[in-house]
């Protein structure tokens, strides 16, 4: 690859830009953090650096530049990553060619693309009449169809499976992948939705009656090898860079409701398949934005599943938003009745989960009963340890005083009391031990100079002038590399370095270690002096110990006294 055009690339492009239009970012100093993608993370843990165009991770220690973030969050290879931010800075990249990686599901892949292309000939041809009619009726122009590759499967048995046996899939496949059971199609007579992975390829079906034929309502692919309903989101590929835009995510139950709330241009939609959340999907959810809003069905399932949902976010140190539309309707239900605008009004105005729960508590209390008033009470209060906001807790608190007639001070006493037991009871809980690797003052020298080449362009050359040894292998290796780097472009840039050794994994495991440690950037020569010296004396001690255990070996007397001499001359510093 053209390390030229590698450069030109990176330096085009800001990595804070990109890093946030994936995850928020909020400026701190002069940089910037937020949640890292790449750990199961609550808190802040990712810095993104302007300065030096590379992000870090305190917490699981992910480093690296712009490449290196989209390779890892994208999931791509590199020239797909630089083809990318080329075309996104104007620079001409179509020299790339990408050779498309062949996987163990290719073939699964294009079954499904098959099938899907099959559907859709179905219901745009004669025989697709009346499911036409039917979309029609539920208010599925056209251009929904084509958007949501919306299909049809026929009340043959058994054509799909004919066809995709002539293009030489076998039945064992075919049934293991939920198409087929035996020699018949599984979806017969049905309106056939495709269900996308979170990169947008299709992994399954879910197939809807339009005829009273006394069937189940809907029928979905059974989980697969490519398809785990725990780890997807309905509408994810498409919802990613419209979430960027609005700064925000819409949770939804069904798929219909994201391809209602499409039909009106609220495309920053996901569906959950279900009402159950799942870690992997919590952690979706989270990397598409931190302005969540549940919107799920308005009747008693739906209410509870966003009771159960919204704690598990919470949980996870996500505040939630939630919309409860009225009379029991569900997304689809209540844009078809009542338009854009009520629908947007309700997502705009949507109620912090907090408060929902507090309405949703009061609801089930008999306030004749001064026990059940009470156990209100103290509820509401531990709702409150949850706010991370002051202002609220007091408006709460005030109304709490002014409700039930008791003091404020009363109230307030009684939340800082819940608030400490939090404290400590929170506090010898260990989620995870982490194993602590501790560095010696000589592996830090190491580091602390290896990050000054790094830095600054005169520390290479006094390495060389020093003729300096790093004592390990790797160290030696990342030494020569920085400047064999700086002798041939005539600079030295960390996140330009980077990209240079990416490949080279004997290396980069110690490079990782030394950007995600705090090493000063600036040193003078004195200081750097003593690290040399550190070094030094590290390499000396350790050939003492190996001349040492040689002489223990040796019986020569003569060979002995030669050893002796070596140590001596090393003690003394010639």
């Amino acid at each position: 690859m053209d390390n030229d055009l590698t450069n030109e690339i990176r330096r085009k492009v800001d990595i804070v830009d990109i890093i946030g239009e994936r995850i928020p970012l909020v400026a701190r100093g002069k940089n910037f953090f937020g949640v890292c993608p790449f750990h199961d993370d609550s808190n802040p843990s990712m810095c993104v650096s302007r300065e030096k165009q590379i992000y870090t991770c305190f917490s699981c220690h992910a480093t690296g530049n712009v490449f290196t973030f989209l390779m890892n969050y994208e999931h791509v290879e590199f020239k797909e990553a630089l083809r990318y931010l080329g075309e996104k800075v104007g620079v001409n990249v179509s020299n790339i060619s990408i050779k498309r990686k062949e996987t163990k599901y290719d073939k699964l892949y294009d079954a499904y693309n098959f099938s899907v292309k099959y559907f859709q000939n179905n219901l745009s041809s004669s025989v697709g009449r009346s499911a036409r009619e039917y979309l029609a009726s539920r208010k599925i122009n056209e251009e929904l169809i084509k958007e949501f590759e919306i299909g049809l499967s026929l009340e043959s048995r058994d054509d799909l499976t004919k066809l995709l046996l002539k293009k030489d899939y076998d039945l064992g496949t075919l049934n293991k992948i939920g198409l087929s059971s035996d020699e018949h199609d599984i979806y017969n007579d049905r309106i056939m939705f495709p269900l996308y992975d979170i990169s947008g390829k299709v992994v399954g079906f879910s197939g809807r009656i339009y005829k009273d034929n006394g069937q189940n309502k809907y029928l979905n692919t059974k989980e697969t090898e490519i398809f785990k309903k725990g780890e997807m989101l309905y509408h994810y590929h498409i919802a990613r860079e419209e979430c960027r835009l609005k700064k925000s995510v819409i949770v939804m139950e069904g798929f219909m409701d994201v391809i209602r709330a499409s039909s009106i241009g609220v495309k920053n939609t996901v569906a959950l398949m279900g009402t159950a959340l799942t870690n992997s999907q919590i952690g979706l959810i989270k990397r598409l934005s931190n302005n969540i809003i549940l919107c799920l069905d308005g009747d008693n399932p739906g209410v509870h599943a966003m009771l159960s949902i919204g704690e598990n976010l919470l949980d996870q140190g996500i505040e939630v938003k939630v919309v409860v539309l009225p009379d029991d309707n569900d997304p689809d239900s209540f844009i078809l009745k009542y338009g854009k605008e009520r629908f947007l009004n309700l997502i705009d105005n949507a109620v912090n989960y907090s408060d929902f729960k507090i309405q949703q508590l009061r609801g089930k209390v008999d306030f004749r009963s001064d026990e059940e008033k009470a156990n209100y009470i103290n509820t509401v209060l531990q709702e409150m340890v949850k706010i991370n906001d002051a202002i609220r807790v007091e408006i709460v608190l005030k109304k709490l005083a002014k409700e039930f007639d008791i003091g404020y001070n009363t109230l307030e006493k009684r939340l800082n009391d819940l608030m400490a037991f939090k404290t400590v009871k929170n506090e010898p809980v260990i989620k995870e031990k982490k194993e602590i690797i501790r560095k010696t003052k000589y592996d830090k020298a190491v580091e602390q100079v290896l990050y000054f080449m790094l830095n600054n362009d005169w520390v290479i050359s006094q390495v060389e002038k020093e003729k300096l040894i790093f004592p390990t292998e790797e160290s030696r290796i990342l030494a020569s590399e920085i400047i064999y780097y700086y002798k041939r472009y005539g600079y030295i840039n960390v996140a330009d370095f980077y990209t240079y050794v990416q490949d080279k994994e004997d290396i980069l495991v110690l490079l990782n270690s030394i950007l995600a440690g705090s090493y000063n950037e600036e040193t003078t020569k004195e200081e750097l002096f003593l690290y040399f010296q550190v070094i030094k004396d590290y390499r000396r001690n350790q050939e003492i110990k190996r001349l040492t255990a040689l002489m223990k070996k040796e019986i020569d007397p003569i060979e002995q006294a030669k050893i002796v001499e070596k140590i001596r001359k090393l003690r003394i510093g010639e």
